[in-house]
């Protein structure tokens, strides 16, 4: 993105009709409330000892960082006349994408650590422990900074075609990973859980496992929009409806307000977090207004 093409940027859509404005006024209240309720999260995380110690809450935090991450790109791509492309002139060469992606994979991760604590607790207990937990996620920040760096040191042509097969073979395993462990959570929360004697650790294993059950979900009611996009329209070579900008392209907005959703399940979905954000963070801010 150099200076030239920065010149001349406008507003995604020109503040014209009540449409357009509600359109603006739409894109900075989103960009707003990500930052806002996901920063809520990481702060609820970080002042407490004990969500720090379990492995879930650091899926947590890595998935807060990369949507605020989304939330303050969203002032730019959102709200601009913008579109994030490869051979986009005024795109951010694929580190706002990135930041979504880094969202999608930290729930993958946390999924599947889930489904290992509940179906084999003693060596979960021993294989992952907290700083294991720590180099997984370190893992694939790296690993999606790593593809980028790859896709802006080759040519247009190359970077789409890497892009186009990535997209299709990554997107399709790891979309039919999610859905086999939703069910196969799904299954072990309803039926397995529920024959163990009542406890403060089963009702712990269930509500976690029902949180990512849920949270998992609305990634894939708010993702697989975008990903039948980029396999029909990059794999198959399919010409699909150009959208003027970001900002006015459903299929890209729907990620985004899945990053404001997240950290409102985590919120509602856990205890623990709900009652650190109220006593913590948000009623000490209250006081001192």
């Amino acid at each position: 993105m150099s200076n030239s093409s920065l010149q001349g940027l406008s507003l995604a859509l020109p503040l014209t009709s009540f449409g357009n404005v509600l359109l603006f006024l739409f894109s900075v209240s989103l960009a707003s409330s990500i930052i806002f309720l996901n920063m809520s999260v990481c702060v609820s995380i970080l002042l407490n000892r004990a969500l720090r110690s379990e492995n879930r809450f650091m899926y947590m935090l890595s998935t807060c960082f990369s949507d605020i991450c989304t939330g303050v790109s969203y002032y730019y791509v959102g709200v601009l006349d913008v579109n994030d492309g490869i051979n986009s002139p005024r795109g951010t060469h694929l580190i706002v994408p990135t930041f979504l992606g880094l969202s999608y994979m930290a729930v993958l991760a946390a999924q599947a650590d889930r489904y290992h604590a509940v179906t084999s607790p003693f060596q979960y207990s021993r294989r992952m422990t907290l700083n294991r937990t720590v180099v997984v996620i370190c893992a694939y920040w790296l690993y999606a900074f790593l593809i980028v760096a790859v896709n802006n040191l080759v040519t247009v042509g190359v970077a789409q075609r890497i892009t186009s097969i990535g997209s299709l073979v990554g997107n399709i395993f790891t979309v039919i990973i999610m859905i086999g462990l939703n069910i196969r959570l799904f299954i072990i929360a309803r039926f397995q859980l529920e024959k163990e004697p009542p406890s403060v650790e089963r009702d712990i294993k269930r509500s976690s496992v029902y949180l990512i059950l849920v949270v998992a979900l609305f990634f894939l009611m708010t993702w697989l929009p975008l990903f039948c996009q980029v396999i029909v329209c990059n794999f198959f070579g399919l010409v699909c409806y150009t959208f003027k900008n970001d900002a006015t392209n459903p299929i890209r907005v729907l990620p985004r307000v899945n990053a404001a959703l997240t950290p409102i399940l985590y919120i509602w979905g856990c205890s623990p977090l709900r009652a650190t954000l109220l006593t913590k963070v948000w009623r000490p801010c209250c006081r001192r207004r």
